[in-house]
């Protein structure tokens, strides 16, 4: 069996050692060391990587209490030398404990209990049995972790028995019987856990709510710790610096600025639609005027489909015939009328029609829509329409 030095110390980032098993399988080369500090997939905490020999170790896998290593290649020695890479080990140890006290926090200050905890390669979430979490409690959860980790409390792990375990203040009691290893942050929790840790709350470093969601009855909370944290702050200022420079405004103003941005957008897509539906009327006037039979059809190069069926809706106040069009740069169709001739129903049309052409959409008897992969195949639909339509003009 191997001996994991990552419960021995958490900051084992090189040792000597030796290959214990080779086995080759369809995926790779997986090898077992004597002794490992590379750390196995587990509670919620992906697994460590780095090189085994200078080779690069890929994915780590814990069976029947072997440590399992995937390599690139399998080393030519069985005496080798190994390295961690830290910055991601040390990444979750951060997280990992950062979640610990988080967890713990959120307990004590909002009576939620942490049901699961995900460690992702660029955030993590914890899932808390509570359906709202309102942003005082998350304002003071977020206040409390931070003066915890200013505190910089030690952290202890220790090996207990069952019985042992069953004394203590546990967060929830484990599901093993043997081989327990508890998880001390001091003067905040026990919990048993098979993690890497930091040494002391304050190498956690800060911890940051991002946001919470809504799932299965409860609430997620997204956040990051340490490096990720001061990363995630560095990129939101550098994306501030630039917006308050482009508004030639600071970040006081910044909300204010916006505001009136809206308010005059809206202005002036009022006013832009006003014109709009003055050139609609005309437009539609001459088309009435130009229209042959009971069909007006036309291709637009770069209309868009919200225009389209606008000037469609406008047509069949007037015209009891068929109104088609057709955007080249959105690669869209529209089909109305208003309900003569009477055999005539656009959503059934499309509906039975567009998939020989790879369109998708539909609509009602009175209007239809559809987008295609390409202005070719809705130009190809446009002219299939016009012919069935001419049938009926």
């Amino acid at each position: 069996m191997t001996q994991k030095l990552y419960y021995d110390s958490a900051y084992t980032r090189e040792w000597h050692t030796h290959i214990t098993h080779r086995v080759t399988k369809e995926d790779g080369v997986y090898v077992t060391l004597a002794e490992t500090a590379f750390y196995p997939h587990g509670g919620g905490q992906p697994c460590d990587l780095g090189q085994i020999g200078g080779i690069a170790v890929l994915d780590v896998n814990l069976e029947e209490g072997d440590v399992w290593h995937k390599l690139e290649r399998s080393p030519e020695q069985d005496e080798v030398q190994c390295e961690l890479d830290w910055d991601r080990r040390f990444d979750h140890m951060q997280q990992h404990t950062g979640q610990h006290l988080l967890s713990a926090v959120t307990l004590k200050l909002t009576d939620a209990m942490t049901l699961s905890f995900h460690l992702g390669t660029d955030y993590d979430t914890i899932d808390v049995a509570a359906e709202v979490l309102s942003p005082e409690q998350l304002d003071a959860v977020e206040q409390e972790v931070n003066r915890q980790v200013v505190r910089n409390a030690p952290i202890h792990t220790s090996w207990v028995t069952a019985e042992e375990a069953a004394r203590l203040p546990l967060v929830k009691q484990p599901t093993v019987t043997e081989h327990i290893r508890i998880v001390e942050i001091e003067g905040v929790e026990y919990n048993a856990c098979g993690g890497t840790h930091v040494a002391a709350t304050g190498e956690i470093g800060l911890i940051k709510l991002l946001k919470t969601e809504k799932v299965k009855g409860g609430t997620r909370i997204y956040f990051k710790c340490g490096t990720r944290a001061l990363n995630e702050f560095t990129e939101a200022q550098q994306v501030l610096n630039n917006i308050t420079a482009q508004l030639k405004t600071n970040r006081d103003e910044l909300l204010e600025r916006i505001a009136k941005m809206e308010q005059d957008q809206k202005l002036l897509q009022s006013e832009l639609n006003a014109v709009k539906a003055t050139n609609d009327t005309y437009y539609a006037q001459e088309l009435l005027a130009a229209r042959e039979g009971l069909v007006i059809a036309k291709v637009f190069e770069d209309k868009s489909l919200k225009d389209m069926q606008s000037l469609a809706a406008k047509l069949t106040e007037e015209h009891e015939g068929l109104v088609l069009f057709a955007s080249i740069s959105e690669a869209k169709v529209v089909l109305a009328q208003n309900g003569q001739p009477a055999e005539w129903a656009c959503g059934p049309f499309f509906k039975g029609n567009l998939g020989a052409y790879q369109g998708k959409g539909g609509g009602s008897e009175k209007m239809a829509q559809a987008g295609f992969a390409s202005s070719e195949d809705a130009l190809a639909f446009y002219e299939f329409t016009k012919e069935q339509l001419g049938h009926h003009s």
